[in-house]
């Protein structure tokens, strides 16, 4: 007896962890066993699934675009620059990480907005903002920017700081060495931060909703099509969450499998090569 109330405490976090691998494994069996082919064919027939598709992905890579080209230099500054600073800068960078979407789509309406901190200066210049695709690459940028800097930045600060030195004593500027040497170091990060980045920008809900709107073929993205649907179509709903399921197993895959293939081609190219 005494043997088994030992034993106890392992039985019953058992069962609690497989409770909720249960919880999160149901839904996802639900949906993959919600409708035959035939279902989803038609479902992709329905007026709300091509624009939806469209738009979604043509503002999800143009705010991947964006991310990365401008969280890529804010991740290294972050890693490498004064902690005192870098970390103020963090903390806003990340902000939206732990504010809900209801809260980042007022907050951007009330600095892009007609009545907002920016609205005056933009109307002034004839840019409106706010119920437009713009609203939806913005509102994009500003959730999903958080998880590319932040994953950036953890592997920027696993460069060796000696091998930017001997790139540099061998002749490359600086430029060159970042280029050269910590990004093949940490690409593996930074793809994982991209995939994360995308996925959330994909996924995006609430901050779409109150910042852009949702007007079909305008601002309706596949998650805000997905809503809709739901009242209408369900068949076209599903078609569009296999949609976004697919992408999101994509990605699970870009993180989790795909980077221990590149940091074996990553080390390889850094075995060689000239640096000028």
């Amino acid at each position: 007896m005494s043997r088994g109330f030992r034993n106890a405490p392992r039985w019953i976090a058992t069962a609690l962890a497989l409770a909720l691998v249960v919880i999160v494994a149901v839904p996802v069996v639900a949906l993959g066993v919600a409708s035959t082919p035939a279902d989803l064919i038609a479902g992709a027939r329905d007026p709300l699934f091509v624009p939806a598709l469209w738009l979604s992905a043509r503002t999800t890579l143009v705010s991947l675009f964006i991310v990365v080209v401008t969280g890529t230099p804010l991740a290294w500054w972050i890693a490498t620059g004064p902690r005192a600073r870098t970390r103020i800068v963090e903390v806003f960078v990340v902000m939206p990480i732990v504010l809900p979407p209801a809260v980042l789509g007022v907050a951007l309406l009330e600095a892009f907005g007609r009545q907002g901190l920016l609205g005056p200066l933009l109307e002034q210049l004839g840019v409106q903002i706010p119920f437009t695709s713009s609203a939806v690459v913005i509102a994009q940028v500003v959730v999903s920017a958080p998880f590319y800097v932040e994953s950036a930045a953890i592997a920027f600060r696993r460069v060796d700081v000696d091998l930017m030195l001997v790139a540099r004593t061998l002749g490359a500027s600086a430029s060159r060495a970042f280029f050269r040497v910590a990004i093949p170091v940490a690409a593996t990060g930074l793809l994982g931060g991209a995939a994360l980045a995308y996925a959330r920008a994909i996924g995006e809900f609430g901050a779409t909703l109150l910042f852009a709107g949702n007007l079909s073929g305008v601002t309706q993205t596949m998650p805000l099509a997905i809503y809709m649907a739901l009242e209408s179509d369900v068949r076209a709903a599903l078609a569009l969450s296999w949609v976004l399921g697919a992408i999101a197993i994509a990605l699970l895959f870009a993180i989790r499998v795909a980077p221990q293939g590149l940091s074996g081609r990553t080390r390889a190219r850094l075995g060689g090569g000239p640096l000028q």
